[in-house]
């Protein structure tokens, strides 16, 4: 069995990191969904290695981590000799800008493009033109599996609550739940258009670096480069985002580069839902609709306490 293990779900910014890097190392792991660990099962087993309950747990031999860009580290470092060389670097000056444009990443670019992402998800799919520049833009285009979480599994589950907490009655009601529906999609609209300028000005510092190196750090692709993959992909192939990535040329070239690399493509088949969870899901669905409508007709307190049941 291997000895390396990563906890969560590839749909993740922070999982989808590690996945490639071990892909680009070519080392064996294991990878358990968190799905795996759901309700009382979850509990004990996996807490016990993740006490905080986030996203990434990831483990080799004796060592247990939790933040991916540390794991991207830990990988280029201890699997030097193995699969891609030039994930961390060889000198200290070419180590040294790996770790700038790491940093960078970091602290500029994961946040608003994370908060994009997320406005993105509550948003209509065409935006306004005076507040969206983006144009008619085109999308760019051994691991063992042991437990699927659905893709934007916070950001579905935000809108979910969104959607659940409007009223369904009508008059009054109804039309207070369009009101809160419109002051949330202006609210994330405010939202996406401040984090996209604070993107554009990163973008255009990335496309002044990308006019003299081929990559961020240098001639190689580094882990400075793959950090940015998995929220950069989201936003891309979102016809609402991907100008500002189109529309400049070095990281537009930049970017066609690291997202077509097969690490990255193997990992972004991972994140698709298989066919038997999505009959799962369906299945699920159908009998919770049957058990709305019994529990919808007969409001004796026995049906509330299966009710109850059901839900915990």
């Amino acid at each position: 069995m291997a000895s390396v293990k990563v906890f969560g779900s590839p749909t993740s910014a922070e999982v989808a990191r590690v996945l490639m890097c071990l892909f680009e190392k070519d080392v064996e792991f294991q990878l358990v969904r968190v799905d795996a660990y759901r309700g009382p099962k979850r509990m004990p087993q996996y807490l016990k290695l993740q006490p905080h309950g986030e996203a990434l747990t990831f483990e080799d031999d004796n060592i247990t981590l939790s933040e991916s860009r540390g794991i991207l580290r830990h990988i280029s470092h201890k699997y030097a000799k193995q699969g891609n060389p030039d994930l961390i670097g060889t000198g200290a000056l070419e180590r040294a800008s790996i770790e700038q444009w790491l940093q960078t990443e970091a602290q500029s670019f994961d946040a608003p493009s994370a908060e994009m992402v997320y406005s993105l998800a509550f948003l209509p799919p065409t935006l306004p033109s005076k507040q969206n520049d983006n144009g008619n833009g085109n999308s760019f285009g051994g691991a063992r599996d042991v437990a699927v979480a659905p893709a934007n599994a916070s950001s579905t589950k935000r809108a979910a609550s969104l959607a659940g907490s409007q009223p369904t009655s009508a008059g009054h009601g109804q039309g207070q739940g369009q009101a809160a529906g419109a002051q949330k999609e202006e609210e994330m609209m405010k939202l996406f258009e401040q984090r996209k300028k604070d993107l554009e000005k990163l973008l255009d510092i990335y496309e002044q670096r990308l006019e003299e190196a081929k990559y961020l750090a240098g001639d190689h692709f580094t882990i400075a480069d793959l950090s940015h993959l998995p929220n950069a992909d989201r936003l891309v192939a979102d016809p609402r985002a991907c100008r500002m990535f189109e529309s400049r040329k070095n990281v537009s070239r930049w970017w066609h580069e690291v997202s077509s690399r097969e690490t990255w493509q193997y990992v972004k088949t991972l994140q698709r839902p298989s066919s038997n969870d999505a009959n799962a899901k369906n299945s699920s669905q159908q009998q919770q609709n049957q058990h709305n409508l019994q529990s919808a007709d007969d409001h004796t307190k026995k049906n509330h306490q299966q009710v109850q049941q059901h839900h915990n």
